[in-house]
């Protein structure tokens, strides 16, 4: 695998940079850092710029909407983008269902779902976890009965993310319960419109309304919007979970979080005796973590070449995602340790007098508590590190 970039590649690279800095909504990055939430519509405002481009969806196939970038294309846009610190692109309907619909679906189900996804006109969300089946995803008791072309679905999903603003969801219901857990599970697309569908806010330690229960009584699903075979759901999520994982790595995310982690602990706060990043101890964290982190970029190029010569993502997507998510964790750990007691956890808006805010120490700091609270999340989405494990043990080791 040659990673020397070509004078196409780095012509490439100019291109991206250019098109980011004319094109990236104007106010997006402000709304970013602020306290407020990010609407629906900011969300949407960068996923159709790219749509209008052609460039929302490096991963699908061409013919389908696809860039045809080559795996180091692949790289230096990731890179790009979170060296310009967009915004993602939210992986649930472009990077998720999209490929289960493409390649398990009919071609009424592609006609009718990839466009409107390509474009932003679908909002998806995933029904996965439910209490009590989370990592164990097989022992899920959602229930679906078919009666004639529609079924009936009942049951409680959790941790939906950004569901508050789903047009639609893909869901694991349970088809037949005398099954084997993994044989008995059907993949359902499900309208979120659909009465007998509520969504229910879940409120994070940072205090953000990320997340949800989403409760189904007596819905109903036409069977023509089940993707592949009665009960053999478990393929097509498998499927997905495996590009889901080799997502979450966020390499290039956390090349980014590290450069803030230096441009923290090199400011000197007033209280202290000199940068953060003078004290060997810190400097040594830091070090250490961006040896980890190159270690695992270039297993992502190595798993980028793969797909790009037709091979799918293997068990090196749970790698990816064990190591990337403890990358993750990691730089939030050491911002919220560059911050000091500046970065102590405080209610959002907090103190406040009348409409002024007033928070104190540097604004750098502020967010600190909140991310590190919400990425401790990332060792168990997509499924738990442990299980990950299990699955390499598995796979590649024959246990």
């Amino acid at each position: 695998m040659n990673l020397d970039f070509s004078p196409e590649d780095l012509a490439f690279r100019d291109e991206v940079r250019a098109f980011i800095a004319q094109n990236y909504p104007a106010g997006l990055h402000e709304k970013q850092t602020s306290e407020d939430a990010l609407s629906k519509e900011d969300y949407l405002s960068w996923h159709k710029v790219l749509a209008k481009k052609g460039w929302v969806a490096p991963g699908w196939p061409k013919e389908l909407g696809g860039t045809g970038w080559t795996p180091t294309q692949k790289y230096i846009w990731s890179e790009e983008q979170a060296r310009a610190d967009t915004i993602p692109i939210l992986p649930f309907g472009i990077n998720m269902v999209s490929p289960v619909i493409y390649t398990f679906g009919t071609p009424e189900q592609k006609a009718k779902f990839l466009p409107p996804t390509y474009n932003g006109d679908i909002w998806w969300c995933q029904g996965y976890s439910e209490p009590g089946a989370g990592s164990d995803l097989a022992s899920l008791r959602t229930r679906a009965v078919r009666e004639g072309d529609h079924y009936i679905v009942n049951g409680q999903k959790t941790w939906t993310t950004l569901a508050q603003h789903a047009d639609w969801g893909f869901f694991l219901v349970r088809t037949d319960p005398d099954s084997k857990p993994q044989a008995g599970i059907s993949f359902l697309l499900i309208d979120m419109k659909t009465p007998g569908i509520s969504v229910r806010p879940i409120i994070t330690l940072g205090g953000e309304h990320e997340v949800n229960d989403v409760f189904l009584d007596n819905v109903k699903v036409p069977v023509e919007n089940r993707i592949f075979e009665e009960n053999q759901g478990w393929t097509a999520a498998k499927f997905l979970l495996a590009h889901e994982r080799s997502g979450i790595a966020g390499v290039a995310r956390s090349k980014r979080g590290i450069e803030r982690i230096r441009q923290m602990a090199s400011t000197e706060m007033a209280d202290a005796s000199g940068p953060l990043l003078g004290d060997p101890f810190f400097k040594r964290k830091v070090a250490e973590l961006e040896i980890d982190l190159t270690a695992l970029e270039y297993t992502e190029l190595r798993t980028l070449a793969g797909e790009a010569s037709g091979k799918g993502p293997g068990p090196e997507s749970s790698l990816l995602k064990i190591k990337g998510t403890e990358i993750q964790q990691r730089v939030t750990e050491l911002a919220l340790e560059a911050a000091g007691h500046y970065g102590a956890p405080y209610f959002r808006g907090f103190p406040k007098d009348g409409d002024n805010l007033h928070p104190i120490g540097p604004d750098y700091a502020h967010p600190t508590a909140p991310s590190y609270f919400n990425g401790r999340k990332t060792s168990i989405y997509g499924g738990s590190n442990e299980i990950q494990r299990n699955i390499i043990a598995k796979m590649v080791l024959g246990l």
